[in-house]
């Protein structure tokens, strides 16, 4: 197990709110008041496709890699001096369309994190290709991985209890399924003794279906350190890596945990 003992703490700020449908523009110019108030966290986190909402015409909404939101994320990561994460439409160099999630650091690098596991209900499975690598990305010596929405549902995809230090959820999860969100984010929390945040969206989408937020931070122990509720807004916690260590070290369940190998 690595040292967490050194670390400083990490800073998140998660922005839960309402989306305009298929607007890049529109989307961007609205978070841009709302990134303003992040200012000072290490990380900032939006929901799942957050310049479009959760749609699936991508062949018509699809960006290039280094596409108009792309290099915005990017000049607002320069900004505010901050790693700003969120997912995006891509058009691969391979020409799949990709949910992507986009890890767009203050010195103007990416990296990204494509979604495993794609929303068949929605029909997601016929209009994107499925990210077939775990990703795990450093930021001032934490160990962050990123997942997307329905990927909250696989726990073999999350799992990794020696390594990681958070797991990190963008969503679009709607309100009819809200019961399953709030049950699975603490139980991915204990069961990989790490912290958990998960930024999800507000409002009604393009389609009619209505989403509830509840973006929250848990501990490794799953419980809240913060809540938004129904909110729209900016929502900051502190994650302490002393505690985790402690907690880590005097309660290792991560030594008798099943070795396993993804296919």
């Amino acid at each position: 197990m690595r040292d967490l003992t050194a670390l400083p703490d990490l800073e998140l700020a998660l922005i839960q709110t309402t989306l305009a449908w298929h607007d890049p523009q529109a989307n961007q110019a609205h978070f841009a008041a709302l990134l303003e108030q992040a200012r000072g966290a290490d990380l900032i986190v939006l929901p799942e496709m957050f310049s479009t909402g959760f749609s699936m015409d991508s062949a018509e909404l699809a960006e290039p890699e280094d596409g108009p939101s792309v290099h915005w994320l990017q000049a607002q990561a320069a900004r505010l001096q901050a790693v700003i994460t969120g997912s995006l439409i891509i058009r691969a160099a391979d020409g799949s369309y990709r949910n992507r999630l986009l890890w767009a650091r203050p010195d103007g690098s990416l990296a990204h994190y494509d979604k495993r596991h794609l929303f068949r209900m929605a029909g997601e499975h016929k209009h994107y290709a499925a990210g077939e690598e775990q990703v795990l990305l450093e930021l001032n010596g934490w160990q962050v991985r990123p997942l997307i929405c329905y990927d909250l549902r696989f726990p073999v995809w999350s799992r990794d209890a020696l390594n990681t230090d958070l797991l990190l959820y963008t969503a679009n999860w709607p309100a009819a399924r809200r019961l399953h969100w709030q049950r699975l984010l603490p139980a991915r929390a204990i069961e990989n003794l790490c912290y958990v945040a998960a930024v999800n969206r507000v409002g009604q989408d393009g389609k009619g279906h209505a989403y509830s937020g509840d973006s929250q931070v848990l501990d490794f122990q799953g419980e809240p350190l913060l809540h938004a509720g129904a909110e729209d807004g900016v929502f900051r916690a502190t994650l302490k890596a002393a505690e985790l260590a402690a907690y880590r070290e005097r309660f290792p369940a991560y030594r008798d945990a099943d070795g396993f190998d993804l296919t």
